[in-house]
């Protein structure tokens, strides 16, 4: 009697395409971080007339250890100006990217509504979905609300 034998299966090893994926998946998930600092920043700025690290700790929900390893990264990518002990600023390029930012949320939290989601489920889901939506679709997110 014959014993089956098992076939040896390929390896299985990622497709260009899943790798380009994923490599955008990560920078995603870092620029998702810049924005929402720059967001932060700039809310408040325009509330309290200033944002401090410990204001954006406690905003973001991290420790005061993780906002300055974020400063230190979005003062050398360009978008803040920070000084020991002062508050922080936006350069010109992390105001632009705030303001981006804040249209995109308006558009996705407009759009979740226009569906019949309730205002606190629809910012919060915005949070998630306004990094990861590609110009086309909120495009169209735009083009449903101006119908």
């Amino acid at each position: 009697m014959k014993t089956p034998t098992r076939s040896a299966k390929p390896a299985v090893r990622p497709s260009a395409l899943q790798a380009e994926s994923l490599q955008h998946t990560r920078r995603e998930h870092a620029s998702e971080t810049a924005e929402d600092y720059v967001e932060a920043i700039a809310d408040l700025s325009a509330s309290q007339g200033e944002a401090r690290v410990v204001d954006l700790a406690r905003r973001l929900g991290v420790t005061h250890v993780t906002v300055n390893r974020t400063l230190a990264r979005l003062q050398r990518e360009g978008y803040v100006s920070v000084r020991p002990y002062r508050a922080i600023f936006l350069t010109d390029s992390g105001r632009k990217l705030a303001a981006e930012c804040h249209h995109r949320h308006g558009i996705v939290v407009a759009f979740l509504q226009s569906l019949g989601i309730p205002e606190k489920a629809a910012e919060i889901d915005a949070e998630g979905i306004e990094h990861h939506v590609s110009p086309v679709t909120l495009a169209a997110f735009a083009k449903h609300l101006n119908r």
